[in-house]
């Protein structure tokens, strides 16, 4: 028998009006109390019908989406593409920039049970938030790992670090920089480190790895990149990002160096952006279009409860856009 309203008040032990004004997030109420709320509805599997909802002039046919920075431009393209495709589906997106904020995270995700949403496709850092456990939604994520067997989709992240090591050894490089984002949160795109180091290593190919926490500024990152150029001399600098690729190209420059005569450089992501907009950098393209399919396919799939098996991770395949910053 499909739970109601009064099955959740009794399971939270609160009123049925607390548990309404809960779901709708009105009024205030203290943190324990919408737990016990939130937590009830998880365990009796409950979702306001869409009757309710249309009753009560709430929209329905809603997906949530939360990333960690939209300030990216592959991350804002893939965002463009999932919209889009929801969209044409009949739902409508409501798109949260976390900032890699757990407590704004939290909120977004209170926010979106409030709000009532059918699904939610993250690609946040903040996987251990609870609220992604209570609220029975289906999820899908884009290159973050999840518990509790939510579906992964990513490019291959370890064959694109091979390949920007690869390419750059392959055409001279003999002293190796690797520049990367913050490492302290586990997640399929540190496979680029891996595959970078472990390719550069089977050719004796020394590595010199520099971090970046996440929401480092431009300033602070163009500093460090000077100081790391200076001290390791580099003539081979892979960044598991385009932008950051970007300014390595600058502060190299600054120096008096040639690119890609006396330094090359790859970049990683390959968004529409950097393509129309910098035609100078070689980067690891991913599949933005393929990524945005898949990650709507697979929310669908567990919507609508289809018998299809899901995997816990999907791989899609990168390729090489070699331009100005690589030897010919």
């Amino acid at each position: 028998m499909q739970p109601k309203l009064a099955d959740v008040a009794k399971l939270a032990g609160v009123s049925i009006t607390t548990v309404s004004r809960v779901i709708n997030d009105r009024g205030y109420l203290s943190s324990d109390t919408k737990e016990k709320v939130f937590s009830a509805m998880q365990q009796l599997s409950y979702q306001p019908s869409l009757a309710a909802r249309a009753l009560h002039g709430k929209q329905f046919k809603l997906v949530g989406l939360i990333f960690a920075s939209l300030e990216n431009p592959l991350i804002a393209e893939v965002v463009e593409e999932i919209e889009n495709r929801l969209f044409n589906r009949g739902y409508k997106a409501i798109i949260c920039n976390s900032m890699d904020n757990p407590e704004k995270e939290q909120q977004y995700l209170k926010m979106l049970m409030a709000n009532q949403v059918d699904g939610i496709i993250t690609g946040s850092h903040n996987e251990g938030i609870k609220e992604y456990r209570l609220s029975g939604l289906p999820i899908v994520s884009y290159d973050r790992y999840f518990q509790n067997k939510i579906p992964t989709v990513s490019s291959d992240n370890l064959a694109g670090g091979e390949l920007a090591a690869t390419t750059m050894i392959e055409k001279g490089s003999t002293n190796l920089m690797l520049v990367s984002g913050s490492l302290e949160k586990k997640a399929p795109n540190d496979a680029r480190l891996t595959g970078f180091k472990t390719a550069a290593k089977n050719r004796k190919v020394p590595v010199n790895t520099v971090e970046f926490p996440f929401n480092s500024t431009p300033t602070i990152k163009r500093a460090t990149i000077r100081e790391k150029l200076v001290s390791h001399q580099p003539d081979g600098v892979f960044c598991t990002d385009d932008l950051t690729a970007l300014l390595c190209i600058q502060e190299a420059q600054k120096l008096g160096l040639k690119v890609p005569e006396d330094i090359q450089v790859i970049g990683y992501d390959g968004s529409k952006y950097v393509q129309e907009y910098n035609p100078e950098l070689s980067t690891i393209v991913q599949p933005v279009s393929d990524i945005a399919d898949l990650l709507v396919r697979l929310l669908f799939n567990r919507l609508e409860k289809n018998d299809e098996k899901l995997l816990d991770t999907y791989v899609l395949p990168i390729k090489l856009l070699q331009r100005g910053s690589t030897r010919k």
